[in-house]
């Protein structure tokens, strides 16, 4: 009988907004962490990227569902779904043999009992026999290359899109750390509600998002690399008649400072709980960027002039965390992992 019995070893970066799952040290999946349900069957239609394509189009027979919020699990079984949907096209076992799963999954460092349990038992319901989780700053400093078990100071800033983890880790431990529910989708939501109070258009979630790709900016003057305006398309939300808008980096950064004024002081409160050794390792080796948030234009430099530290944008820092979950898999005697 035991030769029938395999199993499969999967890394998943569970995200508020995208989903990436390694095997055997490639990406396999890195989808949206969107689920389309059949509001009268409950059945799952689609997941991933097909399922974004239908958010915010849908008839009222479908529904779409985005499982994570600020970070943790917001609906069980629409993230149930989804991780057993992506694990589905993954095409792991044979017709006969379903293999089981070994997973690491990275959470975020403030979760409670309950959210960390709510994610262990979401991964064992999609087929998951043993599962382990690691936290998404030790996970993310890992992927940058850092040595985590060194007896030495290392800061990573992870900024997602439900939440930003900051974290000083030394000795394969976490020192000091601060776990906000200020990241990427609150950028987002401060465009939407910005073109809606300046600019008098309704924008949609999708659109808001598109505009902080094209012209999201921490500062208000990137000089040469600054990008070109963006226009956006949407009703007027007085009229409802069509309206052309262009939008510049400036005004970004002008209706996004408020959130990332949030980020800057959680850093600066973890850097006041770190002991003074450590600091000074941090000083001398600078603070990692990593996560979407990174790619904010601009954010580095911020953050370098108010803190007065530098900070290095990881190779990649979208994959940090997937690389660093990957890599936990190949070694599970580590000690900051959690069965």
């Amino acid at each position: 009988m035991g030769f029938f019995s395999f199993t499969r070893d999967i890394a998943i970066d569970l995200g508020t907004a995208n989903t990436i799952i390694t095997y055997n040290g490639n990406i396999v999946v890195d989808e949206p962490s969107v689920v389309a349900i059949d509001n009268s069957t409950k059945n799952m239609i689609a997941v991933g990227e097909r399922a974004k394509q239908m958010h915010e189009k849908t008839n009222p027979n479908i529904q779409t569902i985005r499982p994570l919020r600020d970070g943790v699990i917001a609906d069980f079984n629409a993230c149930e779904k989804m991780v057993r949907g992506f694990i589905d096209k993954m095409n792991l076992g044979s017709k006969l043999f379903t293999p089981s799963l070994r997973m690491v999954i990275g959470v975020p460092y403030g979760s409670t009992e309950v959210e960390l349990r709510a994610v262990r038992d979401s991964a064992e319901h999609a087929g998951g026999r043993d599962v382990y989780l690691i936290y998404e700053p030790m996970a993310s400093a890992l992927g940058i290359g850092l040595d985590v078990t060194a007896p030495e100071g290392n800061m990573v800033v992870d900024i997602g899109g439900g939440s930003t983890e900051i974290a000083v880790i030394s000795l394969g431990g976490i020192v000091s750390n601060g776990s906000l529910r200020t990241a990427g989708d609150d950028f987002t939501a401060d465009i939407q509600e910005y073109m809606g109070r300046q600019h008098n258009v309704r924008v949609s979630e999708r659109m808001a998002e598109r505009i902080k790709i094209h012209v999201g900016s921490a500062l208000t003057d990137l000089g040469e690399e600054a990008p070109q305006d963006y226009i956006v398309h949407g009703p007027n939300r007085i009229t409802a008649m069509p309206m052309e808008v262009p939008v510049c980096y400036q005004e970004i950064a002008h209706c996004i400072d408020k959130s990332i004024i949030k980020i800057e002081n959680a850093i600066i409160s973890a850097l006041e709980a770190t002991p003074p050794e450590l600091y000074a390792d941090i000083v001398h080796n600078g603070i990692y960027l990593a996560g979407g948030g990174a790619l904010l234009r601009g954010l580095d430099k911020r953050l370098s002039d108010k803190i007065n530290i530098p900070f290095h944008i990881a190779d990649n820092p979208l994959y940090c965390v997937a690389k660093g979950t990957a890599l936990a898999l190949n070694n599970l005697s580590y000690p900051f992992l959690m069965r």
